[in-house]
């Protein structure tokens, strides 16, 4: 993304989560401030464009879309039964998760790193909005590209000593080989319990017919805003890579299973397809599905 203006791609992201909150019912994940946090007009701009948003591609993002965060949320429930107090949001775009924290009074504290123009940008719409900042929520501005995770963490408060849990949707895509290694292996060194749910591209070269459709329409998208898909990986390697970095308890889900676990019994048709990408969850050994509550 250009340095001087804010990401493309994270106003898409929240006007989908927009979508469903309207468009889509039951809610599979459900936010309050995703609609509020674009503006006055964002209901009526979502409603007359409904067609453009029950586009088979756009429908079938949306779902991706939803059930992402809604498993991000979840897994971030079991991680602060077991402990966590910090909650890391990488690439946090509009996310709305740290302005309705459920978990704010027992101590969670939420950090959203991403880059400085879209966390101005972000500040400027929560303020328009009249969605106030709550005193658990910090800013780590950082340059994924051009700066560490850790000096960006250190320097907005984060201890590193403490369990967290990192959200991290709809980023992998868009990263290098090397900022990725560099984000799990900083990840993993954090203390037992501590884990990471985030989504990732498959190659293009392991889809269907369909899901190379998909792909295609999706990668032309991103590009055409100046955010191309670079990174793209196969789920039995990156498990084994996980593996090797210290992680344990790790759920790799595919299009099957996440329909199977958020959208059965659906009378609208609401659903994941084409295979492009998976959701994980992982966790430092010691933590996740295998440990026992505290």
């Amino acid at each position: 993304m250009r340095e001087d203006r804010p990401s493309a791609t994270a106003l898409r992201v929240a006007l989908r989560r927009a979508a469903h909150q309207i468009l889509d019912h039951p809610k599979v994940f459900d936010d309050p401030l995703a609609v509020p946090i674009l503006g006055p007009d964002a209901a009526a701009r979502v409603r007359s464009s409904h067609s453009k948003f029950e586009s088979p591609v756009s429908g079938r993002v949306r779902a991706f879309m939803a059930a992402r965060s809604r498993f991000a949320e979840d897994e971030l429930a079991r991680a602060v039964a077991r402990g966590a107090s910090q909650c890391v949001v990488l690439g946090a775009g509009l996310d709305t998760f740290a302005y309705r924290n459920p978990y704010a009074a027992s101590g969670l504290r939420v950090f959203e790193v991403d880059h400085p123009a879209t966390q101005a940008w972000k500040r400027r719409l929560l303020e328009e909005a009249g969605i106030p900042i709550p005193a658990s929520v910090t800013y780590a501005p950082v340059n994924f590209e051009s700066q560490t995770l850790a000096t960006g963490l250190e320097d907005a408060g984060f201890d590193p000593g403490k369990i967290a849990f990192f959200s991290w949707l709809g980023v992998t895509p868009y990263l290098t080989r090397e900022a990725m290694t560099a984000t799990l292996g900083f990840i993993a060194g954090r203390p037992p319990g501590s884990g990471v749910v985030f989504d990732f591209a498959l190659p293009r070269s392991s889809l269907n017919w369909t899901g190379k459709i998909f792909h295609d329409a999706l990668s032309a998208r991103v590009a055409s805003a100046g955010e191309p898909f670079r990174l793209f990986f196969d789920p039995k390697a990156l498990t084994e890579e996980l593996t090797a970095l210290g992680f344990g308890g790790i759920e790799d889900l595919d299009s099957r299973e996440i329909n199977a676990r958020y959208f059965s019994n659906r009378t609208d048709g609401l659903r994941v397809a084409g295979g492009l990408a998976h959701l994980m969850s992982a966790w430092v050994e010691g933590g996740g599905r295998a440990a026992p509550s505290p």
